[in-house]
């Protein structure tokens, strides 16, 4: 039998066996309704206390300010949406400034939003290495602008955008802003894929909003976080009971949010020292994979994080390398997993000003806790000869003449 080798973290990651201890008692044992004053309720109330204080803890915010959802493109749902709505009787049509290489839980969220007619918005561009500019964000803000939200880490790329330094400056907006009148520009950033990797506490990165997804960090699929800071009002997306302060109706999921905040106080702990070797390990794919020729990483010279690579491999199609990898007991992604399977090429790439017969040859590698090196050398090892066997099926354009 074939070993097989997972290099696709950024799409999902298993369940820790220290996370799937904790949640396990919720789902046979400890089965009460959160909702319901007798014990059996009570002993799961606590359990979300808990959990609700773990990720306040790892947030450096207030256990108030912590809303579990199903997941990240709730929470970004919930907040971009909720804080439209909330905006409904105002004297003017509210504005939001967000990227070209958002999730798509971010573009589809600000398009439904454009459609009715319900904000405007506007789509900053990046540069080359797909990083936003902090002067094309200033200029972008008016005086209706009420939302800015820019991804943390880019999930297909893993380059790091400035979210620090523009928490700063719409810091300082804002304190003018205030003097004028005006009302405040918040700011949300998309944090799934840096949860493991950088600072996530919301006053260092100057954020009112801030959501993440359990299942890219070891908890698994179907909970996740919306970050709202106390004081900012939102119209709720899910009506029916008064759950999660009211702002997410329904019957919580206790044994997934049991995990989560398990899940993050292990990432809270973890020895910094996990980034250093995932960064060699991410160098050295990175290194062995451009020694294959007509190879270049994407985002070259930008920070990006440790645990994602992403190529364009000339004359080899991403989809195809994709499959002949996985025939081979290898996983990677020619994407991210809510686009791939379509046909046309990545947003992100696009938006990046790579042509798109060029972004269709893009793979890309996501380490995760349980990758080791022998793996990375196994990967770069079987690489070329997939492309080199997709290369020789491709035909040679050279004999064809435009008429």
């Amino acid at each position: 039998m074939k070993k097989k080798i997972y290099l696709d973290y950024a799409a999902t990651t298993p369940v820790s066996s220290e996370v799937f201890k904790a949640m396990k008692p919720y789902f046979s044992h400890d089965y009460g309704n959160p909702s319901e004053p007798h014990s059996w309720g009570q002993k799961t109330r606590a359990a979300i206390d808990k959990a609700r204080e773990q990720v306040a803890v790892f947030l450096g915010a207030q256990p108030q300010e912590i809303i579990f959802t199903s997941g990240a493109t709730e929470a970004i749902n919930l907040a971009h949406k909720g804080l439209v709505e909330s905006r409904k009787k105002a004297d003017f049509l509210p504005h939001i400034i967000t990227s070209s290489i958002e999730h798509k839980a971010v573009l589809e969220t600000c398009l439904h939003l454009e459609k009715l007619k319900m904000a405007e918005v506007t789509y900053l561009p990046v540069n080359e290495n797909g990083l936003v500019q902090i002067v094309d964000l200033e200029k972008a803000i008016k005086l209706n602008t009420i939302l800015v939200s820019i991804i943390y880490v880019n999930n297909e790329t893993g380059v790091i955008q400035p979210i620090a330094e523009i928490g700063e400056k719409l810091k300082k907006i804002n304190i003018e802003r205030q003097v004028l009148g005006q009302s405040k520009v918040y700011f949300h950033t998309d944090a799934t894929q840096a949860i493991q990797y950088f600072n996530c506490q919301v006053d260092s990165l100057g954020v009112d909003c801030l959501s993440l997804s359990g299942h890219k960090f070891y908890a698994p699929k179907g909970v996740g976080v919306l970050y709202l800071r106390k004081g900012i009002s939102l119209t709720r997306q899910q009506d029916g009971g008064g759950q999660e302060y009211r702002l997410r109706a329904g019957t919580e999921n206790v044994p997934f949010i049991v995990a989560l905040g398990q899940a993050l106080e292990i990432v809270g702990k973890q020895n910094p020292e996990i980034n250093k070797v995932m960064e060699k390990l991410r160098d050295q794919l990175i290194a062995g994979v451009l020694q294959i020729k007509s190879t270049q990483l994407i985002g070259a010279g930008a920070k990006r994080s440790p645990h994602i690579a992403s190529f364009l491999i000339d004359g080899a199609e991403g989809e195809a390398m994709l499959l002949l990898l996985s025939e081979k007991g290898i996983a990677v992604s020619s994407g991210s997993a809510c686009t791939s399977g379509l046909l046309e090429p990545s947003h992100v790439l696009r938006a990046m000003g790579i042509l798109p017969e060029k972004a269709h040859g893009s793979l890309r590698f996501s380490l995760g806790n349980q990758t080791k090196e022998e793996e990375i050398k196994e990967v770069i090892k079987v690489l070329p000869e997939v492309i080199s066997s997709l290369r020789r099926m491709a035909p040679d354009l050279s004999d064809f003449k435009l008429k």
